[in-house]
């Protein structure tokens, strides 16, 4: 209830009787008046300002009714108003949808393109369309027949566009299925609800041959003297006012081929097959709007091989060689043609035959060539090289409408009847690092051979005959001098093998004549001594791989890298990082005298985000400690000549691995009356004194002499060196017998 003033009212359609609203009066109002669109169904108890309905409304008939109410006194006078009312019906979905047909037919065409629609259907719904009430959706219920596991169709909810789905466009065939019966529903509230009205239509599917097909594999001669464009072959859409277009497979420089707006194909050139002897390429048709409309067709084209090359001699002049004892019949060697028509037709198939022959001694018939294989063989056993080294033939080589002449020279060798001789049977040792890198030569051998030099039969081949399984080494010849160079192979290993015993042979590759064999003399000896070069530690896997859970505690061992060294030294690890505070700790015992300056990386990444890091260099630097006693220098044993004359002095030297700081040193003589009575030690300067006899009553023999030496270090350490002097006839040159 409230005063009468402007209202707005929403009231669903339908519901019969009811009240809607009580208008309170004010004296001297006794009463209410309704009037406007009240259509026989809304009005207003005069007495009470009741306003109800008397029936249903309904929102399909009129949506919204508009009212005045106003109050009268007592003789009828509008005490207020008019005041507008406004009643909207709110829609229920009280109407199911609705086709425009009953049954629909359209027609589709085998290998349509997958989504493209080929008919529509369309239905209405009487409700609200701006509430889900009206808005309907599409499906399809049935598919009659359905051979297989997904429809062949398809429908879009929202349009009820009907298409062929990939399925179908893959397997619709007029052949084996031509007509397909749908039943497709409209349902309303969006399809959201199960309450909503859902209604049916049938839809009978003709499926039609499809006219875009590809053609057979087109044939084209080559070098065709048509006037181009020729038309070659024509394609047509399954759907009208499309537009042709090729679309190249291969990236070619150009593509001879066009289509028209017919579909018409044309090749716009001439082909050559020797350039190309295939092509392939898709024609597609688009829209206006440059969307595909049909699948794209495989076209391929073939160039058909006329006879227009000659034949090719595969090399400008064809070198034989023949020994001179060769048997009659024997092939002796081939010519060799080409042509390029195509391979295994009549226009490519090459026949030889002997133009001519020069010498013609003693006959000029002495070879013959096989007339479809190019093969040479001698005709008798009459080649005798003192009556002609060397011949040259013509062969003329035809295919069915060209010919060539290719030039044959066929040298006759002496034949192989001497072996090849090392200059040395053994060639002692060679010692080689096993740092060398593969391809230095390591040795150089020689053999010679009697026969005709620059043949088959005087050309030397080395080979490690034995000693080496794993062939670390290989042989090379200068064909020149038919030197031998003998290079690493493979990376040579000490650990693996030190010491290779190498037994090598010299054949020639032209065989021996019946009678001859190699010997003793075609083999020679050495070794190689593979020396040990540090090399440094390496680690037992080349990635090391590890799985751990992210809730791993701090300072957990995460694993144990190992590595080794090929010497079998000790590894050892020389630095270690707090990763939390950065301190950096000393892992093992530093010298300074193996090392002096360490480099290392130091990476500092966030805990949260290990890809954000940071790389930084620590340069240690090991200063110097006195940790090293001198040590004594001496080239050779220090000798006086016998009888000693007298002022006869001995050079000392000594050295410290120390800097240089700790290298001023003292040298004395043990405190021994006996070495005292008779030895004196000088300071010449920081590093040198000498030693001197005190007299020259010394025997022939070998004295030891204890020498102490200090360095200045703080401590200064000592080394006490037991030195032998010997006293000896000396040579003319000033040296011991």
């Amino acid at each position: 209830t409230g005063p009468l003033k402007d209202m707005n009212f929403s009231v669903p359609e339908g519901g019969g009787v009811r009240f809607i609203y009580q208008f309170t009066s004010e004296p001297p109002a006794v009463s209410f008046r309704a009037t406007g669109e009240k259509d026989g169904i809304i009005d207003i108890v005069p007495k009470t300002g009741i306003l109800y309905l008397n029936g249903s409304l309904d929102w399909e008939t009129k949506a919204v009714h508009r009212l005045q109410v106003e109050s009268l006194d007592e003789k009828g006078n509008i005490v207020k108003g008019p005041y507008t009312v406004t009643i909207h019906v709110e829609d229920i979905n009280d109407n199911p949808p609705e086709f425009d047909q009953m049954k629909y037919t359209g027609v589709v065409r085998q290998n349509s393109r997958p989504g493209k629609p080929f008919m529509y259907v369309h239905a209405t719904d009487r409700d609200d369309p701006t509430t889900p009430h009206g808005q309907l959706t599409y499906s399809i219920l049935h598919h009659f027949p359905n051979p297989y596991t997904e429809m062949l169709f398809q429908i879009d909810s929202v349009t009820g566009a009907i298409s062929p789905s990939k399925t179908g466009s893959y397997y619709l065939d007029p052949q084996k299925q031509d007509t397909f019966t749908l039943v497709v529903t409209a349902k309303d509230m969006a399809g959201m609800t199960t309450n909503a009205f859902t209604s049916s239509a049938d839809v009978i599917i003709t499926v039609k041959e499809t006219l875009w097909k590809a053609p057979p594999t087109i044939h084209i001669q080559e070098n065709s003297t048509q006037i181009y464009p020729v038309n070659i072959s024509q394609v047509h859409s399954n759907e009208p006012d499309v537009i042709y277009d090729l679309f190249e497979k291969e990236k070619l420089p150009r593509l001879p081929f066009s289509v028209d707006q017919n579909g018409v194909i044309y090749v716009t050139e001439p082909l050559d097959r020797e350039e190309k002897d295939t092509y392939t390429f898709f024609v597609v048709t688009k829209d206006n709007e440059g969307e595909l409309v049909d699948k794209p067709l495989h076209i391929h084209v073939t160039v058909e091989d006329i006879n227009d090359n000659p034949p090719v001699c595969q090399q400008a002049l064809t070198v034989i060689e023949v020994q001179e004892n060769e048997g009659g019949g024997s092939n002796i060697g081939t010519v060799f043609a080409t042509d390029m028509d195509k391979e295994g037709t009549l226009n490519s198939r090459l026949q030889f035959k002997i133009k001519s022959q020069a010498p013609a001694v003693p006959a000029n018939n002495l070879f013959f060539i096989q007339q479809d294989t190019g093969i040479l063989q001698l005709i008798s056993h009459s080649l005798n090289k003192r009556i002609a080294s060397n011949y040259s033939l013509e062969v003329l080589v035809t295919d069915a409408v060209f010919q060539t002449i290719c030039d044959v020279q066929i040298h006759v060798i002496d034949i192989n009847d001497q072996i090849p001789i090392f200059e040395k049977s053994d060639y002692h040792n060679v010692t080689v690092a096993e740092s060398l890198p593969v391809g230095t030569v390591i040795l150089e051998i020689q053999a010679t051979d009697g026969d005709e030099p620059a043949t088959g039969s005087s050309y030397i081949i080395y080979q490690v005959k034995e000693g080496d399984p794993n062939n670390m080494f290989i042989i090379e010849t200068d064909p020149e001098t038919n030197r031998g160079f003998v290079k690493i192979n493979k990376a040579l290993d000490f650990e693996t093998a030190p010491v290779y015993n190498l037994v090598i042979n010299a054949t020639n590759p032209e065989p021996l004549v019946p009678g001859v064999q190699y010997n003793s003399s075609s083999l020679t000896l050495f070794k190689v001594f593979v020396t040990d070069v540090d090399e440094p530690p390496v680690f037992h896997k080349t990635v090391y791989k590890i799985e751990v859970p992210e809730d791993i505690p701090v300072d957990a061992l995460v694993m144990t890298v190992e590595a080794y060294d090929p010497e079998g030294d000790t590894v050892r690890k020389w630095l270690r990082i707090d990763s939390t505070t950065g301190q950096i700790y000393t892992a093992s015992t530093l010298d300074r005298e193996l090392q002096e300056v360490y480099m290392v990386d130091v990476v500092a990444s966030e805990l949260n985000n290990a890809a954000q890091k940071s790389k930084t260099t620590l340069i240690l630097h090991l200063d110097d400690v006195n940790d090293n006693p001198p040590l004594l220098a001496m080239d050779y044993p220090p000798f006086f000549c016998h009888p000693l004359s007298g002022g006869e002095r001995t050079f000392l030297q000594a050295t410290d691995a120390d800097e240089h700081w700790y290298s001023t040193f003292t040298f004395s003589l043990a405190d021994d009356m006996n070495t005292r009575n008779n030895w004196e030690i000088s300071k010449v300067n920081a590093t040198h004194a000498y030693l001197s006899p005190k007299h020259a009553n010394f025997e022939e023999k070998v004295y030891n002499i204890p020498v102490i030496i200090n360095d200045n270090g703080k401590p200064p350490l000592e080394r006490k060196v037991n030195l032998e002097v010997n006293i000896c006839k000396c040579s003319s040159e000033k040296s011991c017998f």
